[in-house]
């Protein structure tokens, strides 16, 4: 297992749903760091954050160097709140790498202060 460490800036722009009570935004991030690059994808949202309970999930995709081996993956969150608690499931999707990072598994630790920080923890097969 090797660890990645990198941030990124986003920016989220709301977009058109068909489904009553889901927010959509459109998202595109900028990254730094060991992961170098930009993804782009789509996040989908329910609940009421202001009252401390809601829910998303969104896919992106990201294209760019890890650790000097460049291609694509794609990542999937899954977060929730309730009760002002937060939680967060974020990995890579298996089978998505392409390019130099086929074979791409892992998982990503994601701290927010001034900046968003974000820990890889993945595998590669060797090159």
């Amino acid at each position: 297992m090797t660890t990645a460490a990198a941030t990124f800036e986003i920016q989220m722009t709301p977009a058109e749903t068909e489904l009553d009570g889901v927010g959509r935004f459109d998202l595109s991030k900028q990254w730094q760091g060991d992961l170098s690059g930009n993804s782009s994808g789509i996040m989908l949202s329910a609940g009421d954050p202001q009252a401390g309970a809601a829910g998303y999930v969104a896919i992106e995709v990201f294209v760019g160097v890890l650790n000097g081996r460049e291609g694509s993956f794609a990542l999937q969150q899954f977060g929730t709140m309730l009760g002002g608690q937060q939680g967060i499931t974020y990995e890579v999707l298996p089978g998505s790498g392409t390019g130099a990072l086929v074979g791409l598994t892992g998982t990503v630790r994601l701290t927010v202060d001034d900046t968003h920080h974000v820990e890889l923890d993945y595998d590669l097969p060797a090159t």
